[in-house]
Parts: C-alpha cells; structure tokens; sequence
C-alpha cells in the first residue's frame, strides 16, 4: 500500500503493516517540523527586516501574522476538502514544495509587497499538511492505535518550534558575526 492508496479516513485499514504506517507518521512528522521551523525563522529576523525593508512594526506584524495566518486558515479549509477526494500525498507533497520555494524566495524580497506575497504562499503550502496528514494517519492506523500516531505527528510542532530558534539563531550568529582579526588566526 502507497501513501496516495491508504483507505478513507474512517475505514479500517484493510491490513495494518506497523513497519510503513510508522515510516508515514516519520515523514509526516519531519515536514510538520519543517514547517514549523520555516513558519517560526521570520520572528528572528524582525530588526533586520525592518531595517532592509523599512518597515514599520505593524507592517512587520502582518508579514509574520496575517499575510501567513488567513490564508492558512482559509485555504486549509479548501484543502481538506481536497483531501477527501485526492491523492493526499500528492497534496502534502505539491504543499511540501511550494512552501520550500516561498521560503527561499523570501530571502530575495526587495519589498513588502514582495515578502508579504512569499508569506502567503508559505500560509498555502503549510495548510496542506495538517489535514491530508490527519486522513492519512486515519487511514494507516486502527482506531485503537492512531492516538499515538497523532500524538507523534503532533510532536512536529514542539521540535520545530524549537529547532527554529536554536538552529535560526545559531545560523543568524553565525552570519553576522565579525570576521576573526588576523591576530586570532594564527
């Protein structure tokens, strides 16, 4: 059984294989953390975004806020839709790829208008996740095991969160740090 031909949510999987139900929940859980690490880096950054782009706190606060926010929550919405009826691994997959674009393209914004249309497609890409992975996970578990199967997908979210600000901020020291003085070298 491939991840696109799991059985609907609510039907009981016709033959459960622990070994590739749990591999899924891996997968699934690494692009929750990696979502949560892309969702989280902008909030280091605030200074010098501010300062590159010149913007002001309120417009910061809906690069990091709305411009994510909404259109997660709306276009998840249509995408659980879509869940019901598609392949949810090719939703989580084609999600999984559009969010990693919009981040590295936020790198390149030259404006707010820029960064806060990058932020929207993070919002869109993520929003795919959370429900197919849910449907997915109802499809590979039986009802007295997906608790812990979610439970472990959930824990995406802790490690990511905190992955963000301990690698983000290393990374961040790491590049604004001033060159060794030539004294230091030798």
């Amino acid at each position: 059984m491939t991840v696109s031909d799991a059985p609907p949510a609510g039907a009981a999987p016709p033959r459960f294989r622990p070994v590739y139900a749990w591999y899924v929940v891996a997968v699934l859980g690494l692009a929750n953390c990696v979502s949560f690490i892309d969702r989280l880096i902008l909030s280091l950054l605030v200074q010098p975004i501010k300062a590159d782009l010149g913007i002001s706190d309120t417009a910061f606060s809906l690069l990091a806020g709305a411009a994510f926010a909404i259109f997660y929550c709306v276009v998840g919405l249509l995408i659980a839709r879509w869940a019901d009826r598609y392949s949810r691994k090719w939703i989580v997959t084609t999600g999984i790829v559009l969010w990693c674009l919009m981040t590295s393209l936020a790198g390149t914004a030259r404006s707010f208008a820029q960064l806060f249309l990058y932020r929207i497609g993070v919002g869109v890409g993520e929003a795919t996740l959370s429900p197919s992975a849910y449907s997915l996970l109802a499809g590979y578990f039986p009802p007295q095991r997906l608790a812990l199967a979610v439970g472990v997908f959930s824990a995406g979210v802790t490690a990511g969160t905190g992955l963000a600000y301990l690698l983000g901020g290393s990374a961040i020291g790491w590049v604004t740090a001033p060159p060794p003085s030539p004294r230091s070298r030798s």
